[in-house]
């Protein structure tokens, strides 16, 4: 439980609670994680799952690669990600078996 809870990001109503892993306000119905109202960046799988350094991903969609005849195939598990604020969206700095670092969206991948 958190001490002091941060005042809302919309409208700085103090009143707000937590419900669960989320801060309500009750003024105006905003939602959302106290992780992401400090500053920190978050980054979220395909399905909501939060993805940390060193996790293991599967990607969830068969995604094509740049000189290559074949792409990486849905299914394919990366292991130990790292996460870094790529160009384009690209947020997953990893190395795929049979292609090399490259980076990936974390919208195409799931957790492990």
């Amino acid at each position: 439980m958190i001490e002091n809870l941060p005042p809302c990001p919309k409208c700085s109503c103090e009143y707000t609670y937590e419900m669960n892993a989320l801060v309500v306000c009750p003024e105006c119905g905003h939602e959302w994680v106290p992780a992401e109202a400090a500053g920190e960046r978050v980054v979220k799988d395909a399905v909501g799952n939060v993805l940390q350094d060193g996790d293991s991903v599967v990607v969830v969609k068969a995604l094509k690669v740049k000189g290559s005849p074949s792409g990486i195939k849905a299914g394919t598990k990366v292991r130990n990600i790292r996460l870094v604020d790529g160009v384009d969206g690209h947020d997953i700095d990893c190395k795929v078996d049979g292609f090399g670092a490259m980076q990936l969206k974390s919208g195409v991948v799931k957790k492990a």
